[in-house]
């Protein structure tokens, strides 16, 4: 069975889908590894590094129209997906409820899609949860470059000329990427104050030495998957005039709330920022999917009468290289969970309860069912 590893196209994006470790663990269960010529430059890994592994390196319409299955970080562009072998796999993440036109060229392709995204948080799908490994690395990116950003420093500091204060960094969300901010900033020296609607992670806050605002919202709690749940107009506005306290005080704050599949919620409003100190930092984590800061701009650093709103886009691939070793030990570990030693081949299952969860397309239809009632319910 032949596995393809194509180059990243998408502009600015410096992560690899494979890295020579895992090239040779591939191997050594006897799959056939392409390599796309020059895939590993970003992450300063040489063409003979791959080959040393016994993979094979390729130009890319080989490698597209000869996989049995393709894997790779971002979704294709679409005119790739007629360039694939037919009755494929293709694995990546997929953004497959904002990408239906996608969705339904793979298909009518007669391509089986896998999106990274929907892989269950189970505990049985932890070692594959690729948005939850890159979401781990951005919430850590997202503080160091709020502390570069800062015209504080973020530890408290006791010197002859006299004690500095630490920093004050506010978090809004507590999942992945939330706590791993909250740790952080927390190992850098600043108090953290963490907000999330829901209960349950409190306890993750403080034991991770951040301090809980707890705001009133009434009912909310979580989806089974461990996602918080949209909130009402009114919850909405209690939890706005909650945060704005905290938002007043806060050298750096970092939003991380969104909703799976669907726009992020606007928590940081304009009257919110107006009352931030000047030389405070937002970063906001959620700007690629509609953002939680108003006058947020994704791709760009805008000041607003003095504070300044990063909108940084793909900060786990500022981190390249650890964010290529993440995402690729998530790749391998779900094809070795469904690789038949005898038959040396990934075995697709649609009724396994992972792959029903992350399968969006099969034999010719989209089979997902979360998909399937998201694209009914926008018809309707």
């Amino acid at each position: 069975m032949k596995l393809g590893f194509p180059k990243e196209t998408h502009p600015g994006e410096l992560r690899a889908a494979i890295i020579p470790s895992v090239a040779d663990r591939l191997v050594k269960k006897g799959a056939e590894v392409l390599i796309e010529k020059g895939l590993g430059e970003s992450i300063q890994v040489a063409d003979e590094a791959f080959a040393k592994t016994g993979a094979k390196l390729v130009d890319r319409a080989a490698l597209l129209s000869e996989s049995d299955i393709v894997l790779r970080i971002r979704k294709p562009d679409s005119d790739e997906i007629a360039k694939l072998k037919k009755n494929s796999i293709h694995i990546s993440f997929l953004d497959p409820f904002n990408e239906k036109p996608l969705i339904e060229a793979f298909a009518a392709s007669q391509i089986s899609a896998i999106s990274m995204e929907m892989i269950p948080r189970t505990t049985l799908a932890q070692k594959m949860d690729a948005l939850s490994s890159q979401a781990n690395l951005a919430g850590y990116v997202a503080v160091i470059v709020a502390a570069e950003r800062s015209n504080k420093i973020l530890p408290m500091m006791m010197t002859p000329a006299g004690t500095i204060k630490p920093a004050q960094v506010f978090i809004v969300g507590a999942g992945v990427a939330g706590l791993q901010a909250i740790a952080t900033a927390k190992r850098l020296g600043a108090r953290v104050t963490a907000f999330d609607t829901r209960p349950v992670v409190e306890e993750q806050v403080h034991s991770l030495g951040g301090k809980f605002l707890k705001i009133d919202l009434g009912e909310t709690g979580q989806t089974k998957d461990g996602y918080a749940k949209a909130l009402t107009d009114e919850q909405l506005k209690k939890q706005r005039e909650g945060m704005a306290k905290a938002c007043a005080t806060a050298d750096v704050v970092i939003t991380t709330a969104q909703l799976f599949g669907r726009k992020a919620p606007v928590i940081i409003t304009k009257d919110m920022v107006a009352g931030m100190q000047p030389g405070s930092v937002i970063v906001d984590l959620a700007v690629e999917s509609g953002g939680n800061v108003e006058g947020a701009v994704a791709g760009k650093e805008v000041d607003v009468n003095g504070v300044k709103i990063i909108g940084l886009t793909n900060l786990p691939g500022r981190v390249a290289v650890n964010a290529s070793q993440m995402y690729a030990s998530n790749l391998v570990n779900l094809i070795e969970s469904y690789w038949d030693k005898d038959a040396k081949e990934f075995k697709l299952n649609p009724e396994d309860e992972i792959i029903k969860g992350c399968l969006i397309t099969h034999g010719g239809q989209v089979v997902n069912e979360t998909i399937k009632n998201f694209y009914n319910k926008g018809a309707a």
